[in-house]
């Protein structure tokens, strides 16, 4: 069938040579040759990558796949967005309170729904997205966080008996900025960036009058989760 196609090709060609050109044996090589230079030209048009540039993207893009795969991405955005909201009004009943036990249990009530909201929205994240919860990395950013909380915990007991009671927002600013920023090594790059402004507000708190407190207590643990949470939300989805 193929010889047939040819050959019917080559008699309609050598035709159509014969009434356009007297020469129809250059009027093949013509027609032959401008086929060849076509296929030559749509040939080099093609992207051929070389080898090495080829392996530099191969190799990218494993190492791309290994730093996210090092990442713990489950961090929600908007369950710290919610957490910031839930502080800035936890400061704003703090602020009627007299000072003594009565301030204190409303930032300790703060802190346990601080915590449920920040896992039920990490929860909600992982499973939404498929994301490992408690291996990897996720276990990393744990080990990271439990001790600087666990200190502040202990210290927050101990100040108070002490009659420190205005080294409290300092304590727990900084505490909690040094477990985010080591915890947070192993997640999104943002993460450690706001464990180092919790720790900044922590050194104006000590730095600043014991009535800067309660405020900067609100700007840390309220406004850096609002802001941050909605950068994480926008980024890295969630």
């Amino acid at each position: 069938m193929t010889k047939f196609l040819e050959s019917s090709a080559y008699r309609h060609l050598t035709l159509h040579s014969k009434v356009l050109d007297p020469n129809p044996q250059l009027a093949l090589l013509s027609s032959l040759s401008m086929e060849h230079r076509t296929h030559r030209r749509r040939f080099s048009q093609r992207r051929i990558r070389p080898l090495p540039v080829r392996a530099a993207e191969d190799l990218r893009y494993i190492r791309d796949t290994m730093e996210r795969s090092a990442q713990f991405t489950a961090v929600s955005g908007w369950g710290q967005v919610v957490l910031g909201m839930s502080a800035l009004g936890a400061a704003w009943l703090a602020a009627s309170q007299p000072v003594g036990f009565q301030w204190l249990r409303v930032w300790l009530a703060e802190a346990l729904v601080g915590v449920t909201i920040a896992l039920l929205s990490i929860v909600w994240k992982a499973n939404h997205r498929g994301l490992p919860l408690f291996s990897g990395p996720g276990r990393k950013v744990a080990l990271g966080l439990s001790p600087p909380l666990m200190a502040g915990a202990v210290l927050t007991f101990l100040l108070y008996r002490m009659g420190a009671q205005t080294a409290l927002p300092a304590t727990w600013l900084l505490l909690y900025g040094a477990g985010i920023a080591t915890g947070g090594a192993f997640s999104v790059a943002i993460v450690p960036v706001m464990g180092m402004c919790f720790m900044t507000l922590g050194g104006l708190a000590v730095l600043g009058p014991a009535a800067w407190g309660n405020w900067l207590l609100a700007a840390g643990f309220g406004g850096l989760h609002i802001v941050f949470g909605t950068i994480i939300a926008r980024r890295h989805g969630g």
